[in-house]
């Protein structure tokens, strides 16, 4: 499978900023300016399936709050989860 990346990032970054809420564009956005460069091929196609996550279950989970979802164990799930985002 011949995979693009740059496209990938791209897709990522337009996810990342346009969510539904306010609160999560910032937060994703954040996150996504972050550490989007700094990504091999299998944390981003991770972090993909993070942006297929609805909102509630996203927050919730890095709150740190009962999520209706299992998240999985990898780098991109850890890294949001830890993230420092203070407005």
């Amino acid at each position: 499978m011949n995979f693009d990346i740059e496209q990938l990032k791209k897709k990522i970054i337009y996810r990342s900023s346009y969510r539904g809420t306010k609160e999560m564009d910032k937060l994703l956005s954040a996150f996504t300016k972050k550490y989007i460069h700094k990504l091999s091929i299998n944390d981003l196609k991770d972090f993909d399936n993070l942006l297929n996550i609805d909102d509630d279950n996203l927050y919730n989970y890095f709150r740190g709050n009962k999520t209706e979802i299992v998240f999985e164990e990898n780098k991109i799930n850890n890294l949001f989860k830890n993230f420092d985002y203070n407005e």
